[in-house]
């Protein structure tokens, strides 16, 4: 087994009818809300917006905090544990409450700014 194996997780975020993008979650980054998320893929639901920073799924997980900050750049994902999100980073952005930082969009991340409201989101480990 590779070291790169244990600390990045491949992992697709499909936009159904759409596109793909391909993702790395980072263990190193948040060993409890990675594991987490990884053990209740595959993840859907409805994609949402919160303005011009990032986009967003929820889902059912309920993790504490775990090295959150404020500040994120494009491609950036975290988890939001206040609503159980996980959000995707469309630009540079100081957002008013910390996150979880668990990864990064490693292709397609430009496919991000074509999501509308309803579009559904798909999250499944590469394989």
């Amino acid at each position: 087994m590779s070291a790169g194996s244990v600390s990045k997780i491949d992992v697709v975020l499909e936009i159904k009818g759409k596109s793909q993008l391909k993702c790395e979650l980072k263990r190193h980054l948040a060993p409890l809300t990675v594991g987490n998320l990884l053990r209740t893929l595959p993840i859907e639901g409805y994609a949402h917006m919160m303005g011009q920073s990032f986009v967003y799924v929820e889902t059912k997980l309920n993790v504490g905090a775990e090295r959150q900050r404020k500040g994120f750049k494009k491609g950036d994902v975290a988890f939001m544990t206040s609503n159980g999100s996980i959000c995707f980073f469309l630009n540079d952005t100081d957002y008013a409450k910390a996150m979880t930082p668990i990864g990064k969009i490693v292709s397609n991340a430009d496919a991000l700014n074509e999501v509308k409201p309803g579009d559904i989101f798909l999250i499944t480990q590469a394989g």
